[in-house]
């Protein structure tokens, strides 16, 4: 199981710029998605990502390379798991049910909580539309490969279903990932690994552990 410590920042929260943020992300350690778990979806993108917290919000930064990027999906909860997708899955406690955060090149998200990968409920809009993002497409030398970076302010209120104050010292499970289902080269990429016949994200068992300073 892959452990993450995420750092505190005293001096940004959920009213700091996203530009501000995004420069704070480039500087904070990056962590990879180094697991491709099924053998049938080889094409392995190159992944990273930064995170860290404040007083009263997440902050994640996706850094990806890619042979090709797609981007149809425009409305909130449409399935951008078809298109050049991240994605952050978190659970809190030892409750089963745990928060999918996704999210296309292009920042359209889909939110949801629940038990599992078909028993989920949508957050309600005006909570979704409190997480805000800046997407940015990068040129690349390397022709071979499309970069593009996502930054991401996940307020403490988009844990609609626990009323968090802070998420100083808690202790959660988690997953961060790449896909694109519908993309040249369907692709399922992994920070913490899964151990599982098929493409299933949606392992709970299979998370990580991330530590909030």
């Amino acid at each position: 199981m892959n452990f993450l410590r995420v750092p505190y920042l005293s001096d940004i929260d959920q009213h700091t710029p996203l530009r501000e943020i995004s420069l704070v992300l480039d500087a904070a350690p990056k962590q990879q998605l180094g697991y491709v778990p099924w053998a049938e979806y080889p094409y392995h993108p190159e992944v990273h990502f930064s995170i860290a917290h404040s007083s009263d919000a997440v902050f994640i930064k996706y850094f990806v390379k890619e042979k090709a990027i797609r981007a149809v999906n425009y409305t909130l909860n449409s399935p951008v798991y078809n298109d050049s997708c991240v994605e952050f899955f978190i659970g809190f406690n030892d409750e089963p049910a745990y928060y999918n955060f996704e999210f296309n090149c292009i920042g359209t998200p889909l939110i949801a909580y629940g038990e599992d990968r078909t028993n989920r409920q949508l957050l309600p809009t005006d909570i979704s539309q409190q997480i805000k993002y800046k997407s940015v497409l990068t040129n690349d030398q390397n022709q071979e490969s499309v970069g593009w970076e996502l930054t991401l302010l996940i307020p403490v209120t988009a844990f609609y279903y626990h009323h968090i104050q802070s998420l100083k010292g808690q202790h959660c499970v988690a997953n961060f990932y790449k896909c694109g289902d519908e993309l040249p080269e369907p692709h399922f990429v992994t920070w913490s690994n899964i151990q599982w016949p098929q493409p299933n994200f949606h392992l709970r068992q299979f998370f990580g552990a991330l530590e909030f300073e």
